[in-house]
């Protein structure tokens, strides 16, 4: 029983940080004029800025996929990779992010390809 109030509880917590991230940009976007553009490069900034402040790992350890998901979490995984290439070498911090990003990527381009052959994309009717 012990072991399904830890997976509730590791659920709760991702929900709750995920849901946290998803109601600020709701914020921002209803009281501001940013464009959704804008608002995911400050978002993806704000992943990294945290990470570079060494703060944004333990929102990922306390939330897991609750931080990860968000584009935060991408910031937060090009940040990490740069980190983690510099120690080796100035070739390697800049390696690092692509390396660290390149599955993510590589899975949102080939399954936008297999939707894309599945589906026939319509134009929004205004």
């Amino acid at each position: 029983m012990e072991k399904y109030l830890d997976i509730l509880l590791m659920f709760a917590k991702a929900f709750a940080v995920g849901g946290a991230i998803c109601t600020i940009a709701q914020i921002v976007i209803n009281t501001t004029k940013l464009t959704a553009g804008r608002i995911l490069v400050i978002f993806m900034l704000s992943g990294v800025a945290l990470e570079a402040l060494g703060l944004y790992d333990y929102i990922v350890q306390f939330a897991g996929a609750g931080a990860t998901v968000p584009i935060s979490g991408f910031g937060y995984l090009l940040a990490r990779g740069g980190i983690r290439g510099a120690e080796k070498g100035l070739f390697y911090a800049v390696t690092g992010p692509l390396s660290a990003a390149s599955a993510g990527v590589t899975a949102a381009v080939i399954f936008a390809f297999i939707f894309a052959l599945i589906f026939r994309p319509k134009s929004k009717k205004n």
